[in-house]
């Protein structure tokens, strides 16, 4: 937290510089601490983001049905004027990469189906607000008492979301016989032997006049059999 500095008007006046080891003998001027008149702006800002009333709370809802009760609460604060209490809405999603025989696609998937975030201030208005919007079927808590995030837990939700990384889902298994659909062992079978998950890559077993050979292959070139 910042401190108040003491400001003199004299031209001799040279301060004595102040060392790590001396700055628990610093005392705070009483007087400059209670006027909170000249206050930064930085500080205001800081009291703001740290409104300990201001909350993340899970809301729970039917599965498939996130995205339109998240677009039905962003109307509901619009139209009753819950703005200074409901502030922003948000249903978990990452990135996925779906390989299922041979074949990739990227979709869009839900971190944690039939639940969504929303960030408010508790009170009567907007448990109501929130709790009857259609879809809804209520807050994640001990019996009427919804239970807040803690900080580090919605942390860990934003940076999963926004860490950029695809997770990669596939069939394959270790010991499974695949056959090769692309690439100079076109049509060969043989066996998986390792998993990549990381480089999307699997180690094939191939017998190969006579000798097994190992082949790595992207997902996206084989296929169970």
């Amino acid at each position: 937290m910042f401190d108040d500095a003491d400001y003199r008007d004299d031209e001799d006046y040279d301060p004595e510089p102040v060392y790590l080891d001396d700055a628990d003998k610093i005392k705070p001027d009483a007087d400059a601490a209670d006027d909170g008149e000249d206050l930064p702006p930085l500080l205001d800002l800081i009291a703001t983001k740290t409104d300990s009333s201001r909350q993340w709370f899970v809301v729970h809802c039917y599965s498939g049905y996130e995205n339109k009760v998240s677009s039905a609460i962003m109307q509901r604060i619009e139209t009753m004027g819950m703005r200074d209490k409901i502030f922003d809405v948000i249903v978990p999603t990452e990135e996925e990469i779906e390989v299922k025989d041979g074949k990739r696609r990227n979709v869009q998937r839900r971190v944690f189906p039939g639940y969504i975030l929303v960030e408010m201030k508790m009170d009567e208005d907007s448990w109501y607000v929130v709790r009857n919007t259609p879809g809804v079927t209520g807050f994640v808590g001990m019996g009427n008492d919804p239970t807040p995030l803690r900080q580090d837990e919605v942390k860990a939700i934003i940076d999963r979301m926004e860490s950029g990384k695809p997770v990669i889902r596939h069939d394959y298994k270790v010991g499974q016989k695949v056959r090769i659909i692309d690439g100079p062992f076109n049509d060969f079978i043989g066996m998986v032997a390792a998993i990549d998950v990381d480089k999307s890559k699997v180690r094939v077993m191939v017998n190969f006049f006579g000798r097994d050979t190992p082949v790595e292959l992207d997902f996206t070139e084989v296929q169970k059999v």
